[in-house]
């Protein structure tokens, strides 16, 4: 139902799926709003350079027809060398596959972040208002962990971030 498909070649720091490189700055303009805080831009420059500096822990999510259908991203790993204990997931879906496509999408991405980095711990911070991410997390496992009040700026205004997390011991014991 899902493939998803490194940007990057980890190997060689070349690109190899460029085709999606517009979609992704497509959906990633349209949802900026629910991903990133007003001080986005003045760090990078551009939403473009933004993405490309996620390499290599960026992923674009397909259908089995190679279609576009969102993509996920890791960062802020913590961890020593290639012993890694927790990072934080971003995901941003194109509104198409909202739904049942999200759900079987982030069954799939955990598992492979669980059993590929080894990871102990799974991170997202989202905004209060997000509540489609919200429910697809607490779907996915992650349980609320805190609130950083005011802890950034959005659109001129203070706003708070909630964390979720999911963690490896509990993830395999529900599935």
């Amino acid at each position: 139902m899902c493939k998803f498909k490194r940007l990057v070649d980890i190997n060689s720091d070349k690109y190899i799926f460029t085709k999606y490189i517009l979609s992704i700055v497509k959906c990633y303009r349209k949802y900026l709003y629910y991903l990133h805080d007003d001080f986005l831009l003045s760090n990078t420059g551009t939403v473009t350079n933004f993405i490309l500096n996620m390499m290599p822990n960026f992923w674009v999510i397909t259908d089995y027809s190679d279609e576009f259908m969102g993509f996920v991203y890791l960062d802020n790993f913590i961890g020593c060398g290639n012993i890694l204990y927790s990072a934080e997931l971003t995901t941003c879906f194109d509104k198409k596959a909202w739904g049942s496509f999200t759900k079987y999408c982030a069954k799939i991405f955990l598992k492979k972040v669980f059993d590929v980095f080894g990871l102990q711990k799974i991170k997202a911070q989202i905004y209060p208002d997000n509540y489609r991410i919200k429910t697809l997390l607490k779907t996915a496992g992650f349980m609320y962990e805190s609130t950083l009040k005011k802890e950034t700026v959005r659109v001129g205004k203070v706003q708070d971030i909630e964390v979720y997390a999911i963690y490896r011991d509990y993830y395999y014991k529900t599935r």
